[in-house]
C-alpha cells in the first residue's frame, strides 16, 4: 500500500497539485459566500458582498507585490535577492499601513457611500490590510521559486480559517452584526494565511541597499504591475460597487450573487496565471520561446469559459437554486451574460499577464483604458441590473478584440 502511495506521488506534478489545491481553496471560498447568501438573505448579503468585494480590491492591489516577488525571486539571487526581499518586505509593510489606516479614518464615509448597516466593518478590515501586504510578499517568494506546495498551504490556512471563524461567530455571537462578525473572520484569515512564512527576510524591518539597476528594473516592473493591478479591481470590482451605490440593497444582494456565479471561470483561470508568470520568466531567462505555454493556457482557460457559459445557458434556475435558493431566482435570465462577460475578461487577462511577463507593456495599457470604458459605461448606464450586464460584456467583446489584434500583430513581426 506504501508504495502504492509512493508512486501516486510520484506521478503528481507540483503544478497538478497546486491547481488541485486551488480548485479546493476556490471551493471553500465559494462555499462560505454561498452560505452566507443563504444564511443572510439577499439584503445583508449586500453588506457581506461590500466587504467581500474590498478583501478582492485589496488582493488585487496586494498581488502588485506579489507578483514582482515572484518575478524578481526568479532573476535575482544571494545577496541580491536578499537586498531585494529586505526592500519589499519593507514598502509592503507601510504600503499596508498606509492604506488600513486610511480604510479605518474613513471608515464612516465609505458607510455612508455605500448605504451598510454599520462602519465598524471597515474599521475592523483596515486593522488587517498590513498583515495581508506581508502574506503576498510571503507568497511571492513562494511562487517565483515554484515551491507550489507551500504557496498552496497559504492559500489553505487563509480560506479554512475564515470559513471556520466566521461561521463559528455567526453561530454563536448572533448579538453582534453580521457584516462585524464578517470583518472579523477575514482579520484572522490575514494572520493565518502569513503560514507557513519562506525565511526571516519577511519579519525583518531593516531595509538594505539593492543596486542601483537591479533598484531601476523592480522599479519599472512594480510601476506598470500596480497599474495593470489596478486595471484588474476596476473591472473586477466596479460593478459591484457601483451597483451597490445606485440600487436598493435586495437587487444589489440579487447582483452580488450574479456576480459571485458568473465569476467562476474568472477564478479558475488565475490558477493558471499563477503559474503562467514564473514560467514564462523562467523560459525567457533561458532563451527559449514562451509561445506555447501560452496557447496552452489559453485553450484551458477557453474551454473552461465555454463549459461554464454554457452550463448557465442551460441551467440558470437549477444553479440560482442549488447555490442560493429561491429567494434569488429573478436573477436567473442574466447568469449566462453576466459569465460571458467574465469569462472574455479572463481570456484577455491571460494576454496582458504573458506580456507582462515579457516586459511588454501595451495590453497592460489596453486593460487600463477598457476599465475606466466599462466605468463610464455603468455611469451612464444604470437603470437596470440587466443593461449593467449589457455593458460590461460590450466593452470585454472590444478588450478581447484589442488584445487579439496586439497578438497578431506581434506574432506577424517575429
Amino acid at each position: 500500500m506504501e508504495i502504492a502511495l509512493q508512486k501516486i506521488r510520484k506521478k503528481i506534478q507540483p503544478e497538478q497539485l497546486f491547481m488541485l489545491s486551488v480548485l479546493l481553496v476556490n471551493g471553500g471560498n465559494y462555499l462560505y459566500n454561498l452560505v452566507l447568501g443563504r444564511v443572510l438573505g439577499p439584503e445583508k448579503f449586500a453588506d457581506a458582498a461590500i466587504l467581500i468585494t474590498f478583501l478582492l480590491v485589496l488582493s488585487f492591489v496586494a498581488m502588485t507585490f506579489q507578483l514582482v516577488t515572484a518575478k524578481f525571486s526568479v532573476v535575482f539571487e544571494k545577496s541580491v535577492f536578499t537586498a531585494f526581499i529586505s526592500n519589499t518586505f519593507r514598502n509592503a509593510l507601510i504600503t499596508g499601513i498606509v492604506l488600513g489606516i486610511a480604510i479605518v479614518f474613513f471608515a464612516t464615509n465609505l458607510q455612508h457611500f455605500f448605504k451598510t448597516t454599520s462602519s465598524n466593518m471597515f474599521v475592523v478590515f483596515g486593522l488587517g490590510v498590513p498583515f495581508y501586504f506581508l502574506m503576498s510578499v510571503n507568497r511571492g517568494i513562494f511562487q517565483g521559486k515554484k515551491e507550489l506546495k507551500s504557496l498552496s498551504v497559504t492559500y489553505q490556512t487563509e480560506m479554512i480559517s475564515r470559513l471556520g471563524i466566521t461561521f463559528l461567530l455567526l453561530a454563536f455571537l448572533q448579538v453582534l452584526d453580521t457584516s462585524l462578525v464578517i470583518a472579523i473572520g477575514i482579520f484572522c484569515s490575514f494572520i493565518f494565511g502569513l503560514f507557513p512564512f519562506k525565511n526571516k527576510q519577511i519579519f525583518q524591518l531593516k531595509s538594505i541597499a539593492l543596486p542601483i539597476t537591479e533598484k531601476k528594473l523592480v522599479k519599472n516592473f512594480f510601476i506598470i504591475t500596480a497599474f495593470y493591478e489596478l486595471t484588474q479591481i476596476v473591472i473586477n470590482n466596479s460593478d459591484i460597487l457601483l451597483v451597490k451605490h445606485y440600487f436598493e440593497a435586495h437587487e444589489a444582494g440579487l447582483y452580488a450573487s450574479l456576480a459571485l456565479i458568473g465569476r467562476v471561470v474568472y477564478f479558475i483561470a488565475w490558477m493558471f496565471v499563477m503559474l503562467l508568470l514564473p514560467s514564462v520568466i523562467q523560459l525567457k531567462k533561458e532563451g527559449k520561446s514562451t509561445l506555447p505555454i501560452l496557447i496552452k493556457y489559453l485553450g484551458y482557460i477557453a474551454f473552461i469559459a465555454i463549459t461554464i457559459v454554457a452550463g448557465c445557458y442551460l441551467f440558470p434556475e437549477t444553479i440560482i437554486k442549488l447555490l442560493f435558493g429561491n429567494e434569488y431566482l429573478v436573477i436567473a435570465p442574466l447568469l449566462w451574460k453576466y459569465a460571458l462577460a467574465t469569462g472574455i475578461f479572463a481570456i484577455s487577462n491571460i494576454f496582458a499577464y504573458y506580456y507582462l511577463s515579457l516586459d511588454k507593456y501595451v495590453p497592460v495599457v489596453l486593460s487600463g483604458l477598457f476599465g475606466m470604458l466599462q466605468i463610464v459605461l455603468i455611469l451612464f448606464f444604470h437603470e437596470s441590473l440587466a443593461q449593467v450586464v449589457y455593458v460590461q460584456i460590450f466593452a470585454m467583446i472590444l478588450l478581447l478584440i484589442v488584445q487579439l489584434s496586439y497578438f497578431f500583430y506581434k506574432d506577424a513581426k517575429r
